[in-house]
């Protein structure tokens, strides 16, 4: 049974999510190094500690970078997203253009 959405626009999606997080984990990188300054403040009390802690935990989760997400939930997303697409259909999508043969989309 032929696809009747283009694996090539998910592809392409999946890219342009891809550049979004690039950017977005560079000031993400910024609040993780400010939440871990501000641990080392003198006399803080653990309430405060635990709340910069679970901020630390989230950048890592979002974004990656520690031992337990060094890849980080959005880009396993992107890729698993990526692995979803049927084998070759995204190349097959592409010789289809080239050639001038359009794809059904429903």
């Amino acid at each position: 049974m032929p696809i009747r959405w283009s694996a090539l626009k998910v592809s392409e999606a999946a890219d342009m999510m891809e550049g979004f997080v690039k950017q977005a984990a560079e000031p993400l990188e910024q609040v993780r190094i400010v939440a871990q300054a501000a641990r080392q403040i003198r006399n803080l009390p653990e309430y405060i500690d635990q709340d910069l802690i679970r901020i630390i935990g989230e950048v890592d989760r979002a974004i990656g970078g520690s031992q337990f997400e060094p890849i980080g939930r959005l880009n396993k997303g992107i890729s698993s997203l990526r692995k979803d697409l049927p084998e070759g259909a995204v190349e097959g999508e592409k010789a289809n253009l080239k050639h001038g043969v359009t794809a059904s989309m429903l």
